[in-house]
């Protein structure tokens, strides 16, 4: 396509649905009813990293382009996977857009919506780090026994993932929070991947 190699203000879609017995036409209908072309559309689980066309949707937005979705839902793995993805965008000058909760960055009103959705993840990573915290001070006046370290649950797992997606966070903070080590903490995010893409 002559177009996908211009800047200026190109409307690009991104379809997904889980599995190859979803229809994927009513996504790419809306998006051609909203002027996108092209759109990059695949089968491809919400869980998985390992999403071709939407790194080749990435790919081809320049500056001044809108990235279009259906739902918010079809571009983020997670809450906070989503908000890095679309500030990326914005830092890169591309706009966002979801049809389905009528967010458009372009509009101060898309805007206000984005950032409500990003102050609530950073709300929720502020709960996780003051109840880790909680934690971890009641079981020092426990007097919590040496040895090794249990291994983390997949809730503790999750809540140090999301404490991660924090930029200002580190792995040393956030593995010292559960008292483990960071290998020990490397080790227990890769298999709660594994296990998440296989579910």
């Amino acid at each position: 396509m002559s177009s996908s190699s211009q800047a200026g203000t190109r409307r690009i879609g991104y379809a997904r649905v889980s599995t190859v017995d979803q229809d994927l036409n009513p996504q790419l209908d809306i998006l051609h009813a909203r002027g996108c072309g092209p759109v990059y559309s695949e089968h491809a689980s919400g869980k998985t990293a390992d999403r071709p066309e939407l790194a080749n949707a990435m790919k081809a937005l320049r500056a001044g382009d809108t990235l279009v979705v259906w739902r918010l839902d079809r571009l983020g793995r997670s809450l906070p996977d989503l908000i890095a993805t679309i500030n990326g965008l914005a830092q890169r000058g591309i706009a966002f857009e979801s049809v389905t909760e009528a967010i458009d960055t372009t509009t101060a009103a898309g805007k206000l919506v984005f950032n409500i959705f990003a102050s609530l993840a950073e709300f929720e990573r502020h709960l996780i780090s003051e109840r880790t915290r909680a934690g971890l001070a009641a079981g020092r006046a426990r007097g919590r026994m040496g040895g090794r370290p249990p291994a983390l649950t997949s809730k503790q797992l999750r809540e140090a993932r999301l404490l991660l997606s924090d930029p200002n966070a580190t792995v040393t903070e956030v593995a010292e929070r559960y008292e483990v080590s960071r290998s020990t903490l490397y080790k227990g995010l890769r298999e709660l991947a594994a296990k998440e893409n296989k579910a």
